[in-house]
């Protein structure tokens, strides 16, 4: 399993301060057992396009930024990165958010971070911040390695305990 992390920061790409959510996101997905690249640091906007699309043709599992995901005038992560989704996971984002709040966070209410689909690559947009990462892992850590089985493919994980009359939908990937 490949993954690149790419850290989206306009002071960060140009060396005002040094990145340091992109190392979590390295770390912790080395720690899932992924072949990891990155950080690679870009100023927000089309660079993060760019990023995203070499990832996509460089055929990486799973991609994940961090920054870009806010309100300021410059935060365009999410809008450089759904026209290149061709299918969205919003549960991703959805829960990502949700542990923030549910940990205290009130700001990640206002992250505008995406998941998705590109090609057989899974991106997923993160805060920019060290605790964002943090949260972003926790939510991840427990489904990725699954995630990444179903997009080559796979079936559901052995020992799924949903009940034998449980019909999984859209959200799980099908029928059993």
């Amino acid at each position: 399993m490949r993954a690149l992390v790419v850290t989206v920061s306009n002071r960060a790409s140009s060396g005002v301060y040094a990145d340091r959510a992109g190392p979590v996101l390295v770390e912790g997905l080395a720690a899932l057992g992924f072949e990891v690249d990155g950080p690679r640091v870009v100023p927000d906007g089309e660079p993060v396009g760019e990023a995203l699309r070499d990832a996509v043709a460089a055929a990486y599992d799973v991609v994940l930024t961090t920054g870009g995901t806010g309100l300021s005038p410059t935060d365009r992560t999410p809008e450089v990165t759904r026209p290149l989704l061709d299918r969205e996971v919003p549960g991703l984002a959805e829960a990502i958010r949700a542990y923030g709040l549910g940990h205290g966070v009130p700001a990640a209410s206002l992250s505008r971070g995406l998941a998705g689909l590109a090609g057989g690559t899974l991106v997923v947009n993160l805060p920019g911040s060290t605790g964002g990462a943090r949260d972003g892992l926790a939510v991840l850590a427990p489904v990725l390695v699954h995630a990444v089985d179903q997009v080559a493919g796979g079936d559901h994980v052995p020992g799924d305990t949903a009940p034998a009359d449980h019909v999984h939908g859209d959200h799980a990937g099908g029928a059993r």
